[in-house]
């Protein structure tokens, strides 16, 4: 289990065999890259959405759906800035 250090992780973990273990930024990013790019080849890119913080800058925002649009091709984008 990963050891949590001030409620936070500071590093990324993979699940491997059913457990938690250490891994490298690199491993992890590619690991969810394989995952979105697996949904999407299987689901089409409908199957994929994100999430954005009303929080965030606008910048960070525009940031978030202009990848998501063109990089996986979804439209599938919302955020709390109605509240």
């Amino acid at each position: 289990m990963p050891r949590i250090q001030h409620e936070r992780l500071t590093h990324p973990w993979v699940r491997e065999g059913g457990h938690l273990r250490r891994a490298s930024w690199e491993e992890a990013l590619d690991r969810a890259a394989s995952g979105i790019a697996e949904s999407v080849g299987r689901h089409g890119p409908a199957s994929f959405g994100i999430f954005s913080c009303s929080k965030a800058t606008n910048e960070m925002n525009y940031f978030a759906q202009k990848v998501i649009r063109t990089a996986v091709g979804s439209n599938n984008i919302d955020s709390c800035n109605r509240t």
